[in-house]
């Protein structure tokens, strides 16, 4: 398997990707292909942490992590990042493929100074890479969704410490 930086070139793959994925999730809006194709124009778009995995030249999976804020009760901001999504096709589900796109896109945003991660998604999934509930760091995501499914990591030891607020995503997250 190779993971690669996206490259313009493999967006009609990675849209198929992406939507063959989440075609079957049932906390899904199956619309994810749709939000990584805005959030590509958007400002919080970071190219180095788009990316793709390969078996075989071909594509099958994906992921992608852009860059939000958490805001506190006095307007002060840390800047974070969203991973959302990751993807990978059906057939190739449950070889690892996701999780070393995540273990890719963490040592990027490293290299890349980024402290944290933030993610809504499968509580069994996410915690065997480190995430843990945002609540026990007293951050929020902006929507109603269960505690259980609102994870972060830390980048960096102690990055979210004395950081506390609510998530604030880009607008393309509600606009697709």
């Amino acid at each position: 398997m190779n993971i690669r930086k996206e490259e313009i070139k493999d967006y009609n793959e990675v849209f198929k990707v992406i939507k063959n994925a989440f075609k079957d999730e049932q906390y899904s809006d199956h619309r994810e292909q749709f939000l990584v194709e805005k959030l590509r124009n958007s400002e919080s778009f970071i190219p180095e942490l788009s990316l793709v995995a390969e078996i075989d030249n071909k594509i099958v999976g994906y992921i992608l992590l852009t860059k939000i804020k958490i805001v506190d009760d006095n307007s002060n901001q840390v800047t974070s990042l969203a991973l959302a999504p990751v993807a990978v096709l059906k057939k190739h589900q449950g070889k690892g493929i996701g999780g070393n796109l995540i273990r890719k896109a963490h040592q990027i945003a490293k290299e890349l100074k980024f402290k944290s991660i933030i993610l809504l998604g499968h509580k069994k999934y996410y915690p065997k890479f480190g995430y843990e509930m945002t609540k026990k760091y007293g951050i929020k995501l902006p929507f109603d969704v269960p505690d259980e499914n609102c994870m972060l990591i830390e980048l960096e030891e102690n990055a979210l410490e004395n950081v506390t607020g609510i998530v604030e995503y880009p607008a393309e997250f509600y606009a697709y």
